[in-house]
Parts: C-alpha cells; structure tokens; sequence
C-alpha cells in the first residue's frame, strides 16, 4: 500500500453534520492487513448519542470516522501476516489507521488499514453479509453470560437488535422463561421470547401478573420502562444494563428492599466474536431478522443516518460499499435443517 494511499469515508464534521469525503490511510505495518469494505452499519445507541454531539470527549471529537460494524474483503496483508487470508472476508471492529482526522471507531471506510488481531474471519458463514451481526450478537452474548440465565427467569426490556439477540441467546444458554418488552410491534414480532408485551397496547402489570423473574435485562436505556421492570423482580435478584448510559436516574427504594445487584455490560468480552461467529456458522443464531434497511454508500448518506435513528422500524441499517455487495442474498449459516 502506498503512503498516501486514500480512501472513501463517512465523517461527522459536527453536531447533526455527516460528509462523505476522502481521507488518507496511514501506510501498512509489518502487522496489519488492507480490508476492502463490502458492508457496514449504523449504530443507533453509541453512534446517535455521538452524532447529537453527547460525548463532546475521546475519540469522539469532530471530524472523526463512526462504524464498529464492518465486514470486508482481505486485500492485501503485511510481512508478518499469513498471506492465504489474502481473498478471505472478515469482520473488521474499526480501525485507527488514518492520518488526519479522528476515527470513532473508524470501521465506516471503503478501505480499511488495521492489525490483524482486530479482525475475525468469517469461516463458515456463507452469506459474509452477516458478519455484521457479529459485535451486536457478542454484546448480547457478554450481557446473557453476566447475567447467568441457566435455569432462570429472564424479563428483557426492548427489543431492538441487541435486545432481541440477548433474548434469543438467553433461550439458547438454558433460561427456563424469557419474556420481552417492546412498544414496536413490527420489532416484537420478530422477538423470540416466551411472553411478548407491547407496553402501549397492554397492561404490563396483567401480561405478567404470576411471574416473578430472577434476571432483568435492558436494552432500552428508558428509566421510566426500568423502574417499571424493577417491580417484577425477585428478592435479591439481577440487573444488568445492555446499553449505554449518560445517567442513571431510578427510584432506589425497589433495589434498597429487594436488594437487587446491579451489573452494567461493557461491549463483549475477549473471544465472544468467535463464539456469535460459531453460532451463526451453525445455524443456532439467527441474526438475518435484524437486518431490516439496506442504504448505498453516496451523497444521500445522511438520509441513511437519520432513518436509522428516528424510525423505529428500522432495526439495523445495513450500509451497502460495492455494487456486488447487494447481490447477496443466502442464508447466514450452511448449517443443515
């Protein structure tokens, strides 16, 4: 790769401000692999929050590059990096490599220039597309192993993406009962729980009267829908925040006489993304349903970003960088039925 080598890229200039523009890749160590970006997607918690200018700290200070989403052809590897991944398709968890303007977390780039620690080769998915899912389903993963659903009673609030994975997965690692909140009916639909409430169609107190759960699991970041959640927990039982938070602001007096543990989930843990990967590649793991929106990477990028943040239909935007990208259409797993 040549020093100044360039690449497309999505860039928040400033509050509520997106360019697509060129930037320059810093050039290739001995360590790090060349990725060209087929597909990536928006992040509607850390991104949004980013975006309306709510982390004014680092890396997010302006211009910087967003995406922890990435999946993209290997193109060219250093000295010290096995050449036959050379053509292989890999998740890529961002990337610092530019010169010239921040990146946070500098995954949304036609080219991208990281070590080759940062990435997981997609071995085994048939449809690479699908390696997207792979930071969302290890978030859900690392939520459900803290947790500790075997053998429990699981009340997850929201059912967004990460919502309906942690719900999926709960099931998958021995919940004896999961039950969902979630005011979308198109998003609840999709929902894999037991008990699925929607809060402004049903009383949630009727929905759930006799069930008493050991486990609580937001994913919603609304106080008022966690403070409601608190009401049917057991003595001593768990909460764990899935999402990300400017401040939490909960009547404390259910956790003072339940008390309740209270755990906060930070992204996934060391070997998760191998573990979602396993579980797509297997078939145990559908994450095709959350893939609701597909947008080209052009100059109506911003029109991308706000429908991923406003529409509630919009589960998880997929962002399409190359042409032959959007031909793909097989299934996420070669698992047999």
């Amino acid at each position: 790769m040549k020093p100044n080598m360039t690449s497309k890229a999505i860039v928040f200039t400033g509050v509520r401000q997106i360019e697509l523009r060129e930037v320059s890749l810093k050039p290739l160590s001995s360590t790090d692999v060349l990725v060209e970006t087929w597909w990536s997607s928006i992040s509607t918690g850390t991104e949004k929050m980013a975006f309306n200018g709510l982390i004014p700290s680092p890396p997010f200070i302006f211009p910087f590059i967003p995406g922890y989403e990435t999946v993209g052809r290997i193109r060219e590897v250093g000295g010290h990096v096995n050449q036959e991944l050379v053509g292989k398709f890999a998740y890529i968890a961002g990337s610092f490599g530019y010169e010239g303007v921040n990146a946070a977390f500098g995954g949304a780039s036609q080219f991208v220039a990281c070590p080759v620690e940062s990435l997981t080769v997609l071995d085994g998915i048939e449809n690479p597309q699908c390696g997207i899912a792979l930071p969302l389903g290890a978030t859900a993963l690392h939520i459900v192993d803290l947790a500790e659903v075997r053998g429990k009673k699981v009340l997850v609030l929201g059912q967004g993406a990460v919502g309906l994975l942690a719900a999926e997965l709960a099931k998958l690692m021995g919940a004896e009962l999961v039950a969902a909140t979630e005011p979308s009916a198109n998003r609840l639909k999709h929902s894999p729980a037991d008990i699925r409430i929607n809060p402004e169609t049903e009383d949630v107190s009727a929905a759930l009267a006799g069930h008493e759960f050991d486990v609580l699991i937001d994913s919603t970041g609304i106080m008022p829908a966690i403070e409601t959640g608190l009401r049917f927990l057991r003595f001593q039982g768990r909460v764990v925040f899935g999402g990300y938070y400017q401040r939490m602001n909960i009547d404390y007096s259910q956790a003072f006489q339940k008390e309740l543990s209270f755990i906060a989930a930070k992204q996934w843990a060391k070997g998760d993304l191998e573990r979602v990967r396993r579980l797509i590649a297997e078939g145990r793991l559908d994450t095709e349903k959350i893939f609701t929106h597909h947008h080209r990477v052009d100059e109506s990028i911003t029109e991308a970003y706000l429908q991923a943040f406003t529409d509630p239909d919009c589960m998880k935007m997929v962002l399409t960088w190359k042409k032959e990208a959007e031909t793909y259409a097989k299934p996420c797993h070669t698992a047999q039925p």
